[in-house]
């Protein structure tokens, strides 16, 4: 029998660019590294709430080295990320409520398709500038990752239940107990202690922490896929 599986939780919103580039990385290491990796979908705009934190977008400073520092990660991880044209209107007055909503539904009903669909939804508002805050919208990145029309439309129907807004709430919750003040947070489970690590930087710690070889943002064997 081998070692056993380190449990290792990505706390993520789409609507978070440094979400996407740390997913892509625990996705592409998920088969190399001896981990379980879970994905919880959650709400930045809850997170930023709780601990008083505010998007960098909105100190002009921060948000030119958010843009220049997007484009020159989009090499580097090899990610097709791109700042929205209206960052203000996309990212601080829309927000991904009802975005973040569908991915905790397919979490609970459909988890096999959450890295999917997770990931559509980052490409249209980090890729492509398209809406994720509508209905058709989020159908449509459903459907582009693979799910049934009538799938979709199903899970589109529950997203205000009370049980997908009790389990969003309750993983951003979550998240804030960890000590999040943003996202992502990446909470390593390893020998009965608790490690939470911010942002998409720190994975080369992360592989420490794990006693796992770090071998850069895209490891060999997926950069030969690529």
């Amino acid at each position: 029998m081998g070692p056993l599986l380190r449990t290792v939780e990505l706390f993520y919103d789409v609507l978070s660019p440094y979400s996407w580039l740390g997913f892509e990385v625990l996705c592409r290491y998920q088969n190399i590294w001896n981990i379980n990796l879970q994905l919880r979908p959650s709400l930045i705009g809850g997170i930023m709430k709780d601990s008083g934190n505010k998007p960098p977008g909105l100190l002009p400073r921060k948000g030119q080295y958010m843009a220049n520092d997007l484009k020159l990660l989009r090499h580097h991880f090899q990610i097709p990320i791109q700042f929205p044209k209206d960052f203000f209107s996309v990212i601080i007055e829309k927000g991904s409520l009802s975005a973040m909503r569908f991915l905790t539904a397919v979490s609970l009903e459909h988890p096999e398709m959450l890295e999917k669909v997770s990931r559509e939804l980052w490409m249209r508002v980090w890729s492509r500038d398209e809406d994720i805050t509508q209905p058709q919208s989020i159908l449509a990145a459903a459907e582009k990752a693979g799910m049934s029309a009538e799938q979709a439309q199903g899970l589109l129907e529950k997203i205000s239940t009370p049980k997908v807004k009790n389990q969003l709430k309750e993983t951003t919750e979550a998240a804030c107990r960890y000590g999040a003040f943003g996202l992502p947070i990446t909470v390593a489970h390893v020998d009965g202690q608790t490690h939470m690590i911010f942002g998409s930087d720190r994975m080369e710690l992360l592989a420490f922490l794990l006693g796992e070889k770090w071998m850069g943002p895209v490891p060999p064997a997926v950069n030969a896929r690529l």
